[in-house]
C-alpha cells in the first residue's frame, strides 16, 4: 500500500492498493484515494503518467491489474460504468447533428425517445449560456461552447460520479480560465462526485476540495492535500491569495521531485 488512508466513501469513488500494467509497461502502482460522495479531487502529474488510465479504471472501461476499484458503491465494471459519466479531452460533437440534439444524445442512448430528450435539454441551454445556440451545427460555436454543449450532454446523462479528462486542454487560455469559472457555478448548481485530472496545478485548486499529486510512470501518489482556502471570490483574488500561492508551489515542488513528503 501506498500510506495513504483510504474510508469508506459510500456513494463516492475509492482506489485501494490500484495498479496496471500493459505488457511490461508498468503504468500505475500501488494507487490509493478516495473521493467522498458530492466532493471534488484534482488528479494532478506529469503528460503520460496514467491520468486518463486512472479515469477509464474508475469508469469500468478497464480492470486493474491489482488492487480495486469502486464507484458510486460499485466495484464490478458494469456498476462502475452505469454510475459513471466520462467526459474526455475532445468535445466530440457529432457534425450532423445541432447542438441541441447533441446535448441529447445521452439521453437517447438510455432510449428516451429524440422529441422527448430535446424537451428535456432545451430548458438547460439558458443555464450553460448557450441560449440561441440550440440549432447551430458544431462548425459554429466557438470552442467554449463546444465545450458547455458536451459537459451539458454529460450532466444529463443523470450519472452520481463525473468522470473529467483534460476538459479544457484544448481551449485558449482565456477562454479556459472563463470554462473554469463556469464549471465552478454549474457543480455548485449540479453537484457530483467529480474526479478532474489534469496537468494544471491553477486549475485543480480552483476547481477541486482536495488534489492528489502523482509521480511520472509508473504512477503513484505521492501527496494527498486538502484545498482550504478563504471563501472563493472572483479567479483573479484567488490566484492572488498568499495561501493559493503556497498550494500552488507546494504542488510543483512535489511535481519537479516526484518525491513524497517526508
Amino acid at each position: 500500500m501506498g500510506g495513504f488512508a483510504v474510508m469508506p466513501t459510500g456513494g463516492g469513488v475509492t482506489l485501494d492498493g490500484v495498479a496496471q500494467s500493459f505488457g511490461a509497461v508498468d503504468v500505475l502502482r500501488d494507487v490509493d484515494f478516495a473521493v467522498a460522495q458530492h466532493r471534488s479531487l484534482g488528479v494532478i502529474g506529469p503528460s503520460g503518467c496514467g491520468k486518463s488510465t486512472l479515469l477509464s479504471l474508475i469508469a469500468g472501461l478497464a480492470e486493474p491489474s491489482a488492487g480495486t476499484v469502486r464507484a458510486g458503491g460499485a466495484e464490478d465494471p458494469a456498476g462502475r460504468l452505469a454510475a459513471c459519466a466520462l467526459m474526455p479531452q475532445k468535445d466530440l460533437l457529432l457534425p450532423w447533428r445541432r447542438a441541441i440534439d447533441n446535448a441529447a444524445l445521452a439521453l437517447e442512448n438510455r432510449g428516451v425517445p429524440r422529441k422527448k430528450a430535446r424537451e428535456r435539454v432545451a430548458p438547460l441551454f439558458e443555464r450553460f449560456h448557450l441560449s440561441g445556440f440550440e440549432r447551430n451545427w458544431p462548425h459554429e460555436l466557438s470552442g467554449g461552447m463546444r465545450q458547455r454543449v458536451a459537459f451539458l450532454r454529460t450532466l444529463v446523462a443523470d450519472k452520481d460520479v463525473l468522470l473529467l479528462d483534460e476538459p479544457f486542454g484544448g481551449l485558449d487560455s482565456i477562454t479556459r480560465a472563463d470554462m473554469q469559472d463556469w464549471l465552478r457555478g454549474v457543480l455548485d448548481v449540479e453537484p457530483r462526485t467529480t474526479v478532474l485530472v489534469t496537468h494544471d496545478v491553477e486549475e485543480a485548486l480552483l476547481l477541486c476540495d482536495e488534489v492528489v499529486v502523482l509521480t511520472p510512470r509508473p504512477a503513484t501518489v505521492v501527496a494527498r492535500m486538502p484545498v482550504e482556502l478563504p471563501a472563493r471570490g472572483s479567479r483573479a483574488r484567488t490566484v492572488a491569495d498568499p495561501e493559493f500561492a503556497a498550494l500552488r508551489a507546494r504542488v510543483l515542488s512535489l511535481l519537479g521531485s516526484g518525491r513524497a513528503e517526508p
